[in-house]
């Protein structure tokens, strides 16, 4: 009895270890098919189809890119701020052709309004001298008529020229010398405008003023 109860206990645990191994190959098959192909399938794949390796681009001293840009990360941030005060450097650079012409102008507009003023006076020396001299011209006319009348006046009556002969002399002598006096008191005044227009030329006041002035 005791040789069949332990040929019983070891035919059971026989058909239990071949269970087990079932089971074990069964889940180790389940697990290769749910992850796919095996790598000796992938490897026949591979020697069958070359292609599929030379998909991946390899480089070299010989297939290096020489023109094509690289994107370097990290890099543009730092020229970013390299290049900014540059940029900056370049704004007020732009600027200043701007802010020179508004001094250039602003400094030919007082040049011009200075050079106004100073022919404005040339010309007002001008047309106080021409004044004079319209004065003095008036004068000597004046004059001038005076003694023409009186001379006539005198000439006129032979009796009375004899009988004021003395009189008259002087004052004839009177006549003349303030018609002198006049004429050269009008000589002057045009050389001292002659003398004005030149200087006034000198200056840079043009013709045009010069003469209106006149």
């Amino acid at each position: 009895m005791n040789h069949i109860a332990i040929g019983g206990v070891g035919l059971a645990l026989v058909l239990g270890l071949g269970s087990l191994a079932g089971a074990q190959q069964q889940t180790s098959s389940n697990t290769q098919n749910s992850s796919g192909p095996s790598l000796g399938d992938y490897a026949r794949q591979v020697r069958k189809e070359p292609s599929v390796m030379s998909k991946a681009k390899v480089f070299d001293n010989d297939n290096l890119p020489r023109e094509d840009k690289l994107s370097v990360v990290g890099k543009p941030a730092e020229q970013t701020e390299a290049t900014a005060p540059d940029q900056a450097a370049s704004s007020n650079t732009a600027g200043a052709p701007a802010t020179s012409a508004d001094g250039n102008a602003a400094k030919a507009a007082g040049d011009q309004s200075n050079k106004d003023a100073a022919n404005k006076q040339w010309t007002d020396k001008i047309a106080a001298q021409q004044s004079a001299i319209d004065l003095l011209t008036r004068e000597l006319d004046v004059a001038n008529k005076e003694y023409q009348l009186k001379a006539a006046a005198m000439y006129a009556d032979a009796g009375n020229r004899l009988r004021n002969s003395a009189d008259w002399d002087k004052q004839d002598a009177q006549y003349k010398q303030t018609i002198a006096d006049k004429q050269k008191a009008l000589d002057d005044a045009k050389q001292k405008l002659d003398d004005l227009q030149e200087e006034a030329r000198k200056a840079g006041v043009p013709t045009s003023l010069r003469e209106q002035a006149q």
